[in-house]
């Protein structure tokens, strides 16, 4: 059975965004059902603030799909918004373009290199889930890579012009190796256009999902007129979930990914849950497709509503993140309120000690930025991450 739609929040600046968002949702997909699309045509637009749908359609990166849907369907639309919308689409198209051909250019030097890389989200969803590579925004291009294969994968990219947007020193980058999960590439036309990563999260999230498993069950997509590879159906879904989850699902572009997901791919659900409870990540799974059926009426299988239905916390979770969205704010991703959500989120008790113990003991990016260590006595960020983090929970319970 499914569930009523969630109620929005009730203080006063959200019960005047509250008809923006309720607009937001219903024009964030690629194929609207008739019922939809008939809503959208006869809906009141006269109260809406535009400048307010425009601010909560670029926070959450659908301004693609608001313009098209909005647009197409939509009646008595302001012309300055109309022009506004269609050229920010545009402009998102041009810019996707580029992105797009540069992935295809940068996995030739990789396949030259002969070096194992699975590119995921940017042009590879666009093409995949949307159909339109001007209906999805992005602002670089992420590489899946073995952590063993970085060095090598920097030097090939170094040779058609992306460098580090942050120098390290060696042993710096042998840390990160070990701790982290990504590293930032600048180009000639910009910075951080590119990532590597050979993690999907943070070492102290405590999700050790293998990168050589995704990349051992790539399939392959068709992105412009190139081929390149992609990750499985399973593990995109996953990854995408995960994602939302890491950013506490603050953007509906996010639970549009798993939306179009859910209605695209074809999956092995039972080993889709069955991946996601090895990891101890099934409460994410259910939180990310309780709120893309919630706030974008994704059609969910039996297998995603039976989850939600076993979990007895899922679905409250999603509300509670349903009116964060809604006022299109999001979170101090370095705060105690940030960390204590994140623990909320893992079912097994081995999970959450394994994640508390990991975010103390981790050293980050502003623990070594904070003291200047000898690569001997590396160890000790544990102590400066340690002191780092009680000075913010003494301050934030000082507030």
């Amino acid at each position: 059975m499914t569930e009523p739609a969630p109620t929005f929040p009730a203080s006063s600046f959200e019960l005047q965004a509250a008809g923006e968002f309720e607009l937001l949702c219903a024009l964030v997909g690629t194929e609207l059902a008739p019922e939809r699309v008939e809503r959208i045509a006869n809906w009141n637009l006269s109260p809406i603030d535009w400048s307010e749908m425009v601010r909560l359609a670029e926070w959450h990166g659908v301004v693609p799909l608001v313009a098209r849907n909005l647009l197409q369907y939509g009646r008595g639309l302001p012309p300055e918004t109309g022009r506004c919308l269609r050229s920010a689409y545009e402009a998102n198209l041009r810019r996707n373009l580029w992105f797009a051909a540069e992935l295809v250019r940068i996995m030739r030097q990789f396949e030259r290199a002969r070096l194992r890389a699975v590119p995921y989200k940017g042009p590879v969803l666009a093409a995949s889930l949307y159909g339109d590579l001007g209906l999805r925004t992005f602002s670089d291009l992420d590489f899946l890579i073995s952590p063993q294969d970085f060095e090598h994968a920097k030097q090939s990219l170094a040779e058609i012009g992306y460098h580090p947007s942050a120098v390290l020193a060696p042993a710096v980058e042998r840390l990160w190796l070990r701790k982290g999960y990504e590293r930032s590439f600048d180009g000639a036309r910009g910075r951080h256009l590119l990532e590597l990563q050979w993690a999907l999260l943070p070492h102290f999230y405590a999700v050790d999902l293998p990168v050589e498993g995704l990349l051992a069950r790539a399939r392959s997509i068709v992105v412009g007129e190139s081929e390149v590879p992609c990750l499985s159906p399973e593990d995109s879904l996953l990854v995408l979930c995960l994602y939302a989850a890491k950013h506490l699902w603050t953007r509906l572009i996010w639970l549009s990914d798993i939306a179009e997901t859910l209605r695209t791919a074809s999956i092995d659900y039972a080993l889709l849950f069955s991946r996601a409870r090895a990891l101890g990540v099934s409460r994410v799974l259910v939180v990310s497709v309780w709120l893309a059926r919630s706030l974008l009426q994704a059609k969910l299988p039996l297998a995603a509503e039976e989850g939600i239905r076993e979990d007895p916390h899922g679905a409250a979770i999603g509300r509670e993140f349903t009116r964060r969205l809604a006022r299109g704010g999001g979170y101090d991703f370095e705060s105690t309120e940030y960390f204590r959500l994140l623990l909320r989120l893992r079912e097994r008790s081995v999970d959450r000690w394994r994640y508390l113990w990991r975010l103390v003991w981790t050293p980050g990016v502003g623990d070594v930025a904070a003291v200047a260590l000898p690569e001997p006595l590396f160890p000790l960020y544990r102590i400066v991450r340690l002191g780092r983090l009680m000075r913010r929970l003494v301050g934030s319970n000082g507030n």
